[in-house]
């Protein structure tokens, strides 16, 4: 039985939809490759707004209702 065949919802290219596809299933195999990036989200941020986020959780966790 062949795969379907679908149109990629990116570069409008055709494509066999394969079960181990890895991906999206609207988009073909060189569309759905995870970018190349340096560091993540968290990874890029100021270490002062770091510390800004970890100390507004940390009031948010640990304040007494009163």
């Amino acid at each position: 039985m062949p795969f379907p065949v679908k149109t990629c919802a990116i570069c409008s290219e055709e494509f066999e939809l394969k079960p181990d596809k890895p991906g999206f299933a609207n988009r073909c195999p060189s569309c759905s490759e995870p970018e190349e990036t340096d560091a993540s989200p968290r990874e890029r941020l100021d270490p002062e707004v770091n510390e800004a986020r970890r100390r507004a959780m940390r009031e948010l966790l640990y304040r007494k209702d009163s």
